[in-house]
């Protein structure tokens, strides 16, 4: 799905733990991965990584990111501040795949105290590997990009 393969991860204090276990994966992978912070677990803002990921997607063509904080809610919305940026808060396989056919979602967003890594990795994939169906769903992306 990111056709430039490069992906941007960013977390507040809540979502570390997930989030190093989704670069580990993602290199795994052999993805180009950018970890935005943050570093540890000391509090800071999740507003602060929604808007540092969603600048950074700007004008990283193809590229896409990945937000967490502890329900993957207050993240999602710092970044859909932000009008380049679609960030879909997934719990699942459905929500994963429906984010990236439906909405063309360029963030994928995930809450570490909501649910387990494993399938938090599993709806990281099934992002990645899903392509936009385009077509009445390409109508209704445009007017978000224009709301």
């Amino acid at each position: 799905m990111s056709q430039n393969n490069r992906i941007y991860c960013a977390s507040d204090h809540g979502g570390v733990e997930l989030k190093d276990a989704v670069i580990r994966h993602l290199d795994a992978r052999g993805y180009d991965v950018h970890d935005l912070g943050a570093h540890g677990t000391e509090s800071v803002d999740y507003p602060d990584f929604g808007a540092l990921l969603a600048n950074r997607l700007k004008d990283a063509v193809g590229a896409v990111g990945v937000a967490i904080c502890g329900s993957g809610i207050g993240i999602s919305i710092a970044a859909n501040r932000h009008s380049w940026i679609r960030a879909a808060l997934v719990h699942d396989e459905t929500t994963a795949r429906l984010a990236r056919q439906h909405n063309d979602a360029n963030i994928i967003a995930l809450g570490e105290r909501t649910m387990g890594t494993a399938t938090a990795l599993n709806c990281v994939d099934i992002f990645l590997d899903t392509g936009f169906e385009e077509g009445r769903h390409q109508r209704r992306v445009d007017k978000l990009t224009n709301l």
